[in-house]
């Protein structure tokens, strides 16, 4: 007799990690033009401390295939100096790297309190209505990739929308999604309103 229970090895009651691993992709390396950029951006560092570079060296990644794959992320290993797994430690910490291919415009919904408490949940459903995608997906076209991000500070804005991690669409509503995805597909990044803090008037040229 024994007082420990018995345990179910079967394979189907093991647990499997929900982790996704980044795409493979092609082998990487820099054009002539990013390595100078990123051979500039090292040099502000001491030769033993190469690895302080490895968020410049990924943004150059992104910029240039336009999400970091796993190839990649060995290449910036090799650059400074470092293991892959460390590189993909910071990928997979940091919202704004892509480790899947993604649309010309990536959609990043603010979710946090007051952008929750002024409809961003909404603003999410129409947006994945419109596009046919949940979020983290890719529309058929690829031109818009829709995800969810915590807090973009501008509260005061609500709800806001990021676009490509740098771009800004404050005050949206779910009746002006149409228009807003209109306008992009039409104009590009010049239909957003912007940024109120770089003394924009953003919302009103989604209306």
């Amino acid at each position: 007799m024994s007082f420990h229970p018995q345990m179910d090895y079967a394979p189907a009651r093991f647990h499997r990690s929900a982790r996704r691993l980044a795409d493979q992709g092609e082998p990487f390396a820099f054009t002539p033009e990013r390595q100078a950029a990123f051979d500039r951006s090292v040099a502000r560092y001491p030769a033993d401390r190469r690895r302080s570079a490895i968020l410049a060296a990924l943004y150059l990644v992104q910029e240039q295939q336009g999400y970091v794959s796993r190839q990649a992320m060995r290449f910036v290993a090799t650059q400074v100096a470092c293991t892959p797994a460390e590189v993909e430690d910071v990928v997979t910490y940091y919202v704004m790297y892509y480790r899947r291919p993604v649309g010309t415009y990536v959609l990043a919904v603010c979710r946090t309190l007051s952008c929750a408490l002024n409809g961003a949940e909404r603003v999410t459903e129409a947006l994945a209505e419109a596009l046919g995608v949940e979020p983290g997906g890719t529309d058929a076209t690829g031109t818009f990739t829709l995800t969810e991000f915590e807090c973009l500070g501008a509260c005061d804005r609500a709800p806001v929308v990021m676009v490509n991690n740098e771009h800004w669409q404050e005050r949206l509503t779910p009746d002006r999604v149409p228009r807003f995805l209109e306008d992009l597909r039409a104009r590009g990044l010049a239909a957003l309103g912007g940024c109120l803090h770089a003394g924009a008037e953003p919302g009103d040229r989604a209306s």
